[in-house]
């Protein structure tokens, strides 16, 4: 049978049998010990000594039995749905292969590494979501294996913003309101060559049951109190960080776009001083972040434009003063790069990829550079793919790429 197996019940005592006690306090006195009997069957492994203090002239022994924790069964809804699983594959696992090409399927996609196979039919057209609109679905979803590794009862995502998985992204999007079907991806639909640890592997096929159940339009942001606002900002950030690190930067940056447009939108509430720090916190975590993910894409004016929003919110930030000097050092603008770099240096004078930077431009003025320096942001392109910190694993790393 697919799917989590109950476990054999644990065979208690016998009725008649004399339950262990789980204390023993043994006297110390005239040098010899008065101790209660252990049971036989105690071995060493099943006690552990406490010495006592010498005031109180005790010894505390704790006797351990063995435990056994029963697993619990399987809910109602992930029995049928290992049972709706063994109707498509049988009684065998591992079988995934089969239904890429297997009838009765439709191809959400044209190379048909995403299929949907409809076990309930939704309430027509006009339930179809859009794309901006915000959906509510049930979801379960299974390895090759068997193994249960995505459950939600209510999963809410904007649809095309990059808070799923694209299989659940263009998945969704092929459904009616109140639909039920399973949808099979591949990888690349899925979570790629890197897979999510620790429960779904590289190159992983997956396998779900969606029920949508509730389409409706995304809220208007001017509507929502700051405190919200700043709620639905981080989610956008941490699922941008989420792209980040696996490297699909593209992905992220809009993430980040994203939630910076959440935090600039003009609220019909004006927020407290509290909530004014707050805000310009978040956004300058998401300008930072995108910053990063504009290097990873060797987008340098778009860097060099996030660093300066955040210096205009946080003058002292040194992560932006660092990114913004060290990329102008590079571009060949000297002065300018010496002065911001110093006033990073100023702010953390311990940071040794500050320091470096700065002895770099100083030889570079007495006419003691390693390398040409580039005169166009075109040029930035080869030296600073070679000789950036942020991508020379061999630099310095002060600083960490996201927040």
């Amino acid at each position: 049978m697919i799917g989590p197996q109950p476990s054999a019940q644990p065979q208690g005592p016998s009725p008649g049998a004399k339950a262990q006690e789980p204390l023993e306090v043994a006297k110390e006195g005239g040098g010899a010990s008065q101790r209660a009997k252990q049971p036989a069957s105690a071995g060493p492994a099943a006690a552990m000594e406490l010495e006592g203090s010498p005031c109180l002239g005790r010894v505390v022994r704790f006797l351990l039995p063995h435990t056994a924790i029963e697993a619990p069964l399987p809910q109602e809804e992930e029995q049928q749905f290992y049972r709706g699983l063994e109707r498509l594959l049988g009684p065998k696992q591992g079988c995934f292969g089969q239904l890429f090409a297997a009838a009765g399927w439709a191809d959400v996609t044209e190379d048909r590494f995403l299929r949907k196979l409809l076990v309930r039919e939704g309430q027509g057209e006009a339930g179809r979501p859009q794309p901006g609109q915000e959906v509510t679905v049930k979801l379960l979803g299974v390895l090759e294996d068997g193994s249960l590794v995505e459950k939600d009862p209510m999963l809410t995502f904007t649809l095309e913003q990059g808070d799923v998985i694209q299989a659940l992204e263009l998945g969704v999007q092929s459904m009616q309101l109140g639909e039920v079907s399973f949808l099979l991806t591949s990888f690349q639909y899925a979570y790629g060559h890197l897979g999510r640890d620790p429960d779904i592997p590289s190159d992983a096929s997956l396998l779900y049951e969606v029920t949508l159940l509730q389409i409706r339009d995304s809220p208007d942001l001017g509507l929502l109190p700051p405190s919200t606002r700043i709620s639905l900002s981080k989610q956008k950030r941490e699922r941008g960080n989420f792209h980040f690190e696996r490297e699909e930067y593209q992905w992220a940056m809009q993430s980040y776009q994203l939630a910076l447009g959440i935090l600039d939108s003009p609220g019909a509430v004006p927020p407290s001083p509290e909530e004014e720090e707050e805000l310009q916190e978040h956004q300058v975590k998401c300008l930072n972040n995108r910053a990063a993910a504009q290097l990873k894409l060797q987008l340098f004016e778009e860097v060099l434009a996030s660093c300066s929003a955040v210096l205009h919110i946080d003058p002292d930030n040194v992560k932006a003063l660092y990114r913004k000097g060290k990329l102008l050092s590079e571009r060949g603008e000297d002065q300018e790069a010496m002065k911001i770099l110093k006033r990073a240096l100023q702010l953390e004078p311990t940071t040794k990829a500050i320091h470096a930077e700065l002895s770099k431009l100083a030889k570079r003025q007495k006419g003691q550079a390693e390398r040409p320096a580039p005169t166009d942001v075109g040029d930035l392109v080869q030296s600073a793919a070679c000789q950036s910190r942020w991508m020379d694993p061999n630099d310095p790393q002060p600083f960490k790429d996201t927040s």
